[in-house]
């Protein structure tokens, strides 16, 4: 149920209002209206005297309404009627008179126009000309001559709306918070229809207004754009020459004079006046980050995974900051994206933008990156031709709606919520019509079933917890064929599996190894680590307490250096083999009879203990003869814990 509050002014504007209840309506959709409830119960009814001329009963009826307000002369308010349509869904059972007469009754008394019990109230009627809605008009002046305490009177007849719903089992629709796009009126939309348009020229212009905001830098790129998309642009000067704020209009939207029909840009949607644009402007502009150059559809998807975190680990400033860069990034793709799925996307823009809104401050500060990365795949949306940037960026966008989604639901943002929830199936529909080709493609370019094999080895190895699901998946030979590129390229396959892991987890992941596909091919299009990268990151794993190195299978170790050559590799870094021998559980065991020094294990020095501590002690020097106060090298290629002994070769090395 919708109520909606109009007020009227001027001295006829009750029997302006009575005329148009109980006339034939702009489009004769008015049948017979009546009465159906009044403030005394008896008041005269057009509607219902057929042996009396209908427009003196009208002309009786706003004298009876009107006669509080002529009291007070000119003293009277500058607004006297008080006009609110009551309307049903479509869907809703067929409500009596009787009903209507009791809702009406619980409208004025929420709105505070006659409370219950009240006999001095102000004056009204509740009027009905159709099986869906009633009207109910009212002046706004009490019988005892004092005004009608109606503050706030919009969010009391709608929180009575709600009830009334559940009273008469009605269609339920979401509270709101007071965010919300103002909707298109009656009368626009009727012009809309007799123009020609699908949209009212509001949903026109504020999808245009929004998509110049997402795509642009600085104000003046922002009326640019504005421009060139064919909005005019008014801006309204304060005293100093300074824009205190803009108006916008179509054109070919024009009143009855030829004039162009302005509309301001804080009635098109709240974020949408001058300083809540120049604030947005503002924190999003390239200066203070750098984004790195790069593929821009993996930098947006790179983003858009980090939402779910931002709502779940950061402040309420910073996720609505996180929600309304996503909604930007929602209103520029369907610039970008084929034809086939322009449409569907573009209704997922417009559903979502409820969602970029609630009481919460947005801090864009933090959502730079999405912004700059966005802005960059609509000024060259040429990259991934084959689909793949637009498919792994809806993927990733799939889940940070449905994390807005709950983050609404937590606040009890429901209109919010319900907006993410509708947004959820037309993203879906897009991915579907995206990836299924995307896939595909890459599924016939599968692995050898050896090479099969051997990723379900590391897979299970990485992930035992998801293997089973991800091998069965259907999209587990497309993962199959990214990780066979990224090996190709120069990447360890068994890393990148784990970075793709690391990412997020897969636990609410619908499909695991598509999830994973698009991950992996984010991080396989990077430029591959080399041997001294990829041998830092394993020195670092085996670093950490209780954490065993498997072998890297894709990249084959060095060749073994003779032993009496010192390896040119730089100090501190180790191979795979030497990584195994540095493992916890094969530790060596100091020799007895020496003094402290540094044995190499191959290529790689490892500091002994220092004197007097655990493990080494202090005595006289062993076969070898040893020389007081120098230290020894062992360069065993297979050390032994007896050392020296038989496969040792012990030097002097005054130098180590």
């Amino acid at each position: 149920m919708i109520p909606k509050i109009i007020l009227g002014k001027g001295p006829h504007a009750t029997r302006r209002t009575i005329g148009y209840l109980f006339g034939k309506g702009r489009a004769n959709e008015h049948t017979d209206p009546h009465l159906v409830a009044s403030w005394n119960d008896f008041a005269p009814d057009p509607g219902r005297s057929p042996h009396r001329n209908r427009k003196d009963v009208e002309d009786q009826l706003a004298a009876q309404l009107d006669q509080p307000v002529k009291m007070l002369g000119d003293k009277a308010p500058k607004y006297t009627v008080w006009h609110c349509p009551v309307r049903a869904a479509p869907e809703d059972p067929v409500l009596t008179d009787t009903q209507w007469a009791d809702i009406a009754c619980r409208i004025v008394a929420a709105a505070g126009i006659a409370p219950d019990g009240d006999e001095e109230a102000c004056r009204w009627v509740a009027v009905r000309h159709a099986d869906d809605h009633i009207h109910i008009a009212a002046t706004l002046v009490r019988q005892d001559g004092r005004r009608p305490k109606r503050d706030h009177d919009i969010r009391a007849v709608q929180r009575e709306a709600r009830q009334i719903e559940i009273d008469y089992g009605l269609r339920r629709l979401k509270p709101g918070d007071g965010t919300a796009a103002k909707r298109p009126t009656s009368k626009e939309h009727f012009k809309a229809k007799r123009l020609g348009q699908d949209a009212t020229s509001r949903e026109i212009l504020r999808l245009r207004v929004r998509r110049a905001l997402a795509a642009a830098t600085t104000e003046t790129e922002f009326f640019t754009l504005l421009e060139a998309t064919g909005v005019t642009v008014r801006l309204k000067l304060g005293p100093s020459g300074d824009a205190l704020g803009c108006n916008f209009a179509l054109p070919g939207d024009t009143n009855d004079k030829g004039e162009p029909v302005f509309y301001a840009g804080s009635t098109l949607a709240g974020d949408l006046s001058l300083p809540q644009i120049r604030q947005r402007l503002t924190t999003t502009t390239p200066e203070p980050v750098a984004v790195r150059p790069g593929n821009p559809w993996h930098q947006a998807s790179a983003a858009t995974e980090r939402i779910p975190h931002h709502l779940t680990h950061s402040n309420d400033e910073v996720a609505q900051g996180q929600l309304a860069a996503l909604g930007g990034a929602l209103d520029l793709l369907p610039l970008t994206a084929p034809s086939s799925v322009r449409a569907e996307l573009e209704r997922a823009a417009i559903v979502f933008e409820r969602a970029t809104r609630s009481r919460t401050r947005a801090d864009h500060d933090n959502a730079r990156v999405l912004h700059r990365s966005v802005q960059a795949i609509w000024k060259g949306p040429a990259q991934h031709g084959d689909g793949a940037g637009l498919a792994m960026l809806l993927d990733v966008s799939l889940t940070a709606v449905a994390y807005a989604m709950h983050w609404h639901r937590t606040r009890q943002n429901v209109q919010q919520q319900a907006a993410a929830e509708q947004t959820l199936i037309h993203l879906q529909t897009s991915y579907a019509q995206i990836a299924v080709p995307v896939l595909t493609n890459l599924s016939s370019r599968a692995p050898s079933p050896q090479t099969k094999r051997r990723y379900a080895h590391y897979l299970h190895q990485a992930a035992p917890e998801h293997a089973e699901r991800i091998l069965t998946d259907p999209a587990w030979d497309a993962l199959a064929t990214v990780l066979a590129e990224a090996e190709t390229a120069g990447h360890n396959p068994t890393t990148i599996l784990d970075q793709a892991l690391s990412r997020r987890t897969l636990d609410d992941a619908h499909s695991p190894a598509r999830a994973l596909t698009w991950r992996i091919r984010r991080l396989g299009e990077r430029h591959a680590p080399g041997p001294r990268a990829e041998a830092a990151r394993v020195r670092g794993i085996t670093q950490r307490p209780n954490h065993a190195v498997q072998p890297a299978a894709a990249t084959p170790p060095p060749p073994p250096q003779p032993a009496q050559r010192r390896c040119s590799r730089p100090r501190g870094q180790l191979g795979s083999e030497q990584v195994q021998r540095l493992l916890p559980t094969e530790a060596v065991r100091p020799t007895p009879g020496l003094r402290p020094m540094r044995l190499v294990r191959g290529d790689q020095d490892t500091p002994a203990a220092a004197p007097g501590s655990a493990g080494t002690r202090d005595g006289p020097p062993g076969p070898s003869s040893h020389t007081a106060g120098q230290r020894w090298r062992c360069r065993s290629r297979t050390p032994r814990t007896g050392c020296p002994g038989p496969g040792c070769r012990i030097s002097p090395s005054p130098t180590c």
